[in-house]
Parts: structure tokens; C-alpha cells; sequence
């Protein structure tokens, strides 16, 4: 389905997905930030390496993503030294945008295929921070307040992509529920009928942006990993 994916789709290239929320490998219980220490990266490092085979083009727009990640926040991904027991492996194997959530130990896996995943910079933004630690915005518990969920536009066996979180196991990390978020879905995500699955509250209201982090996103790592610089 990635590969059928176009620059021109109404949704993103990690929205096709069978997965979990459609780009979450290892099913775990919906947060949107996880608040387990065990979670995050030990000194906010992320060691990684990249396996590919990608082109020069394909590991440029990986290195922009990280640089995002560099320029607006403390996490610092550096590549895989010899004594690192958890690292992240960024592979590229027709099976689309995936990542697991938050820190899981040993090597774990984010697949970015080729081109369809790294069309624009936001892709790869936001399947690392899944790897970070953060679900997607619109199962926030608070989500209803701010968006509505159209389930009859839904395609049959999507439902659960959707299904929000209690308050007692989630966290927005002081942040407001952001429309402009890389983790948002777009308003046609998992679609049945070329409707949308997703109507915001706020008239005009943007969702599902790949184009780089929101002020919120970067408030909301810099929180969750104490960043001071």
C-alpha cells in the first residue's frame, strides 16, 4: 500500500498501515506520552544505525529529521557504538512506516520504506517519536473535546485505530491538545468512502501536517526528557 502511496494522497504514508494505529509495531496500552522512566533513553541518546539500503537522497532526509531532533531539543541521536545494548535499527523492507514505542530494549526496529516514508521530512519525525516514547494526538483522553470521530467513515477492522485513552494512563506533558502535531492522523485516515474519519471542532482546523514539528511537539519532548538546553 506504501508503495501504491503518493505525495498527493489525502492521507500519510504511515495511515495505510496493518499495524496497531496503522505504524505501531509492538502493541502496547495507548498513551500519549509515556511516563515510565523505562520508556524513554537513558540521557536523552539515542544510538542507531542505518541499514537500509537507502539512497544518498533516502539517508539525506533521514539526517534532516535528526537534525530537527538536534536543533530543537536535547535528544541526540548518534550512531551505534560497539558496547550500546539498545539502539535503533532504521531499516528499509516494503512493509511501510512502523516504529515501536518508547525505549523496548536491545535493537528495535523503524522501518522506513523507500520512498513512500521519506517524501517529506515529517514521516521520519514522527515514527521517531514514536520510538521516543509518544502515541499518536488524537487518542488523547480529551480528544472528543477537540475533534470528532466520524465511525461510520471508518473502514471495517480500523475501529481500534482510534479508541482514545483513559486520563490515568496518558499524558499530554502540559501541552494542549495540538491540532498542528506531527503525531496528529490527517481527517481521512483509514477511510471507507473518501469521507472524513476526522472533524475537528475548531473550524479551518489542520490536521495530519509532515512537515516538521509543531511548537507543541517540541514542548512535549523537551518535558518528557527534562531537556534545559
Amino acid at each position: 500500500m506504501v508503495n501504491e502511496w503518493t505525495i498527493d494522497s489525502n492521507i500519510n504514508p504511515e495511515e495505510v498501515g496493518g499495524y496497531l494505529e496503522g505504524d505501531i509495531l509492538v502493541p502496547t496500552k495507548g498513551r500519549n506520552g509515556l511516563v515510565a522512566f523505562s520508556a524513554k533513553w537513558e540521557g536523552s541518546v539515542v544510538p542507531y544505525v542505518i541499514e537500509g539500503p537507502y539512497t544518498m537522497k533516502d539517508e539525506e532526509m533521514i539526517q534532516n529529521a535528526i537534525k530537527q531532533y538536534h536543533d530543537n531539543t536535547c535528544i541526540r541521536f548518534r550512531r551505534k557504538q560497539p558496547d550500546d545494548t539498545d539502539y535503533i535499527r532504521i531499516i528499509n523492507t516494503k512493509t511501510g512506516c512502523w516504529s515501536s514505542v518508547g525505549r523496548i530494549g536491545g535493537a528495535q526496529e523503524v522501518n522506513l520504506q523507500s520512498p513512500g516514508c521519506l517524501s517529506t521530512v515529517g514521516t521520519p519525525i514522527h515514527e521517531l517519536m514514536h520510538a521516543l516514547g509518544f502515541h499518536h494526538e488524537h487518542t488523547r483522553y480529551e480528544r472528543d473535546d477537540f475533534v470528532k470521530i466520524m465511525w461510520n467513515n471508518i473502514g471495517k477492522g480500523h475501529e481500534n485505530n482510534f479508541q482514545k485513552v483513559p486520563k490515568d494512563t496518558t499524558s499530554g506533558f502540559g501541552v494542549d491538545y495540538d491540532y498542528e502535531s506531527v503525531m496528529h492522523y490527517s481527517a481521512y485516515a483509514f477511510s471507507i468512502n473518501q469521507k472524513p474519519t476526522i472533524v475537528t471542532n475548531k473550524p479551518k482546523a489542520q490536521i495530519g501536517q509532515r512537515k516538521g514539528f509543531s511548537v507543541g511537539d517540541i514542548r512535549k519532548i523537551r518535558s518528557m526528557y527534562n531537556c534545559t538546553v
